[in-house]
């Protein structure tokens, strides 16, 4: 997994819209990327929701946080908009994993680990966890200690 201290890693990443995302985008803001393995099942479900109860805090703590996941676009939006989140998805599909390997959190089985990054305004990655197995659910509580870690 990248190292707390590295500069960010040039990536794209799909959006929704059919826009792309990339290190640029993470300039002047502090960002949170929630890398997750697939969408609609039950964990990352479980995850989304309990992110979206606390997006509204960690906003006004400065922190933007987006969800990372080698789904499709389509995939994403579907899953997002049958749990009501508005944390924005960035696809990860293709080419298949890219961005999760340049961050170190692509697992062998074609999916992201479930991971969290916090890269600072500047590009540079302050704060990582990697949950011990993809089944695990890391709490809210993590992303507020990375944050004030950082």
């Amino acid at each position: 997994m990248i190292e707390p201290g590295s500069p960010a890693p040039e990536f794209t990443l799909a959006r929704a819209d059919g826009g792309e995302f990339t290190r640029a985008d993470l300039e002047g803001k502090t960002t949170v990327f929630v890398f997750y393995p697939f969408a609609f099942s039950p964990v990352c479900t479980d995850q989304l929701n309990l992110y979206e109860e606390v997006v509204g805090e960690l906003a006004s703590r400065g922190a933007t946080l987006y969800g990372v996941s080698c789904d499709s676009t389509w995939s994403q939006t579907a899953f997002t908009e049958q749990l009501g989140v508005s944390i924005e998805q960035l696809s990860d599909f293709e080419p298949k994993g890219e961005t999760c390997r340049a961050f170190g959190v692509y697992h062998p089985g074609g999916f992201p680990q479930r991971a969290l990054v916090i890269v600072d305004p500047d590009g540079v990655v302050k704060w990582t966890y990697q949950a011990a197995s993809p089944g695990d659910l890391p709490g809210a509580n993590l992303i507020f200690d990375g944050l004030a870690a950082t």
